[in-house]
């Protein structure tokens, strides 16, 4: 019933700065600017050719901006949820409900642009953080055409622009919990599934549309892989790995608008070139890299 990471979720405080540094983090400008006055937010999308991330702000009074402010508040800004893409709202809500999960009715949206005053529509079906193990899930039916939300136009050039989402990451402390709600009850392809004791760490990709869904559990006696899991039942939203066709220029790029970087390298996976973008992330643990032709 899901048929691609339809888009990524960060909490942020200040939109306009967050809208700011991720236009020089990506390279490109902002797809949509909205605001939700009944839940009391405002968002800002940048397009990819993959997926879309959203910035999500509370500006007012509502259910949505009290979980906003409160998760600012406890948690500081960062990866707040993950939207999947699914063509069938209603059939997506009868096939989580026999796959044994709970979600919610399906819900309908609407969000206007406030430079160009466009509209779009969409439907939601929202998961229980009891079914997600904590994360903020759900799957999104847009009634509108994908073309109301233009690409996120290049500042500069394509080559220095980031192109896509390469990965999103899971934390978690149940790796067989995660393969159960992702693999079978969410039915998204398992493509890896190997322990690393190198990093002391197992890792589980699943595949959706052009993204991996990358899940990744501590190896008994290895190095945690991230801090600040909140028990074993939960999970966690960790980092965003991001795709470019040539590294060294998004490298250059990012460096001469004032991002800090670190040092491009090689991959784990031969062929590959990375580095790590330090700060401003608003919370986000942050990779870019150029994969090989094959993955690409």
């Amino acid at each position: 019933m899901l048929t691609a990471l339809d888009h990524v979720i960060l909490a942020v405080g200040d939109l306009e700065v967050a809208t700011r540094d991720m236009a020089r983090l990506l390279g490109r400008s902002p797809s949509w600017r909205g605001e939700h006055p009944a839940m009391g937010t405002a968002n800002t999308l940048f397009r990819l050719a993959n997926t879309y991330v959203e910035l999500l702000a509370p500006t007012g009074g509502g259910p949505v901006a009290d979980m906003l402010r409160n998760r600012l508040a406890s948690r500081g800004e960062g990866p707040a949820g993950l939207a999947f893409r699914t063509e069938d709202a209603a059939a997506c809500f009868d096939a989580w409900k026999q796959a044994g999960l709970h979600p919610g009715e399906p819900t309908p949206g609407l969000g206007r642009d406030v430079d160009s005053g466009v509209f779009r529509e969409w439907t939601n079906v929202h998961l229980p953080s009891e079914d997600t193990r904590g994360l903020l899930l759900f799957a999104i039916e847009h009634r509108t055409p994908m073309e109301v939300l233009p690409e996120a136009q290049p500042l500069l050039s394509e080559e220095t622009s980031i192109g896509g989402l390469d990965h999103a990451v899971v934390q978690t402390r149940d790796p067989e919990a995660a393969l159960d709600f992702y693999g079978k009850k969410l039915g998204l392809r398992v493509g890896l599934d190997r322990e690393f004791p190198k990093w002391g760490s197992r890792l589980i990709f699943f595949r959706v549309g052009a993204v991996t869904l990358e899940v990744a559990a501590r190896l008994e006696g290895g190095e945690a892989v991230a801090e600040g899991l909140p028990d074993a039942e939960r999970d966690l939203l960790w980092g965003l790995s991001w795709r470019v066709a040539d590294a060294e220029a998004a490298h250059a790029r990012m460096r001469d608008a004032g991002l800090e970087v670190s040092d491009l390298r090689d991959g784990r996976k031969p062929g590959t070139y990375v580095y790590t973008v330090h700060a401003p992330t608003h919370g986000v643990p942050t990779l870019v890299k150029q994969p090989t032709p094959r993955e690409a």
